[in-house]
């Protein structure tokens, strides 16, 4: 099963190893999604509403601690946002506080990825958005 319309992800995150990590996993795997990364949750905000670099659909990959305005900070923010509260948001961080599991499905997101540091775990990231982009309806 295959859509006509490209996705892009916008990674949102801080860290230029998990950057090129999963830079790397989508490159080395099956799937070619452009990827457009934001440092920071102001940053991403901009290339939300801006428009030029993602468009429909699209799914954003979120870490939660971030400088400037954090991951929770930013699902407010997009939450609360007509234009963007419906975007799809996955969490990839390293945090596995329950706090932080709570606040994020609080805001509504996709699903909560822990990442471990393990080989591979992000091509199972990919292999999993894969499948859920050919699988589900995007808004």
């Amino acid at each position: 099963m295959g859509r006509r319309d490209q996705l892009t992800i916008l990674l949102v995150e801080d860290n230029e190893i998990d950057v090129m990590g999963v830079k790397r996993a989508f490159r080395q795997s099956q799937y070619s999604y452009p990827i457009v990364v934001a440092k920071n949750g102001v940053e991403a905000l901009d290339k939300l509403r801006e428009g030029r670099e993602i468009k429909n659909p699209y799914l954003i990959l979120l870490d939660l601690n971030m400088p400037r305005m954090n991951g929770i900070e930013f699902l407010k923010e997009v939450r609360s946002d007509q234009q963007l509260r419906s975007s799809i948001i996955y969490i990839l961080t390293t945090s596995k506080a329950q706090d932080d599991k709570d606040k994020a499905y609080q805001h509504n997101v996709a699903g909560y990825i822990v990442k471990e540091g393990r080989a591979g775990e992000f091509i199972d990231v990919a292999s999993f958005l894969d499948h859920y982009y050919n699988t589900v309806e995007f808004p």
